[in-house]
């Protein structure tokens, strides 16, 4: 981290990570030692000129520190407990999971309402049908609607990516109208897609376009 903050390297996103047996390596084993509170109280001990030994620094760090939020819960109340805890800690912003629901995102907004630092909702377009199905079933912390995974069914190619960003468009014109703040996540470096919701964000901001997204 302090190779980190030489570089000037300053943000960082404390997570405590997926499970080993969802990575490269499944038959590797998890490491819990830290939790993501822990992460970021660490981090923010470091600005303070303070190491993990309890030792003083001879400079102190400047990083501002993400925490993650993941709203598919059952319960969206406790989750949002939970988040405040980490606000606590000293998380600086919130990054979400991709969220793939309006209605959730209205909600998202009405619970976290009290909350005085940004939150950036998560947006990731769907490639296919089968990239759905594996999202949904099988990666922790996403859930895709009733909706989304039928409009997606069956759908492969580019037709496929075209109902990925007509979808991700719905959901950016919602999570625009409720929150200051969202991020892209691209699939499959298929960075297109991306421009095209890139340009689409600006359309609906009323913002000049870069011409790096004209075709």
């Amino acid at each position: 981290l302090m190779g980190f903050d030489a570089l000037g390297i300053d943000h960082v996103l404390a997570v405590t990570g997926d499970p080993a047996r969802f990575g490269d390596l499944p038959g590797s084993s998890s490491v819990y030692d830290l939790t993501s509170f822990e992460i970021i109280r660490m981090i923010k001990q470091l600005n303070e000129g303070i190491a993990f030994s309890g030792k003083p620094l001879k400079q102190k760090a400047n990083f501002v520190v993400g925490a993650a939020f993941n709203p598919h819960g059952k319960h969206l109340d406790k989750a949002v407990l939970r988040l405040e805890r980490k606000i606590a800690a000293g998380a600086d912003y919130i990054m979400t999971q991709p969220v793939y629901d309006p209605e959730l995102i209205r909600a998202l907004k009405e619970a976290t309402s009290h909350l005085d630092i940004p939150i950036f909702l998560g947006i990731m377009p769907l490639a296919s049908g089968r990239n759905a199905e594996y999202l949904h079933n099988e990666v922790p912390g996403i859930q895709l609607s009733d909706d989304v995974r039928r409009r997606m069914s069956g759908l492969e190619g580019e037709e496929g990516r075209a109902m990925g960003v007509a979808i991700a468009k719905e959901l950016l014109d919602v999570a625009m109208e409720h929150f200051n703040g969202i991020y892209l996540m691209t699939p499959f470096m298929l960075y297109d897609m991306s421009a095209q919701l890139i340009s689409h964000v600006w359309e609906k901001s009323g913002r000049r376009q870069s011409p790096l997204f004209h075709r």
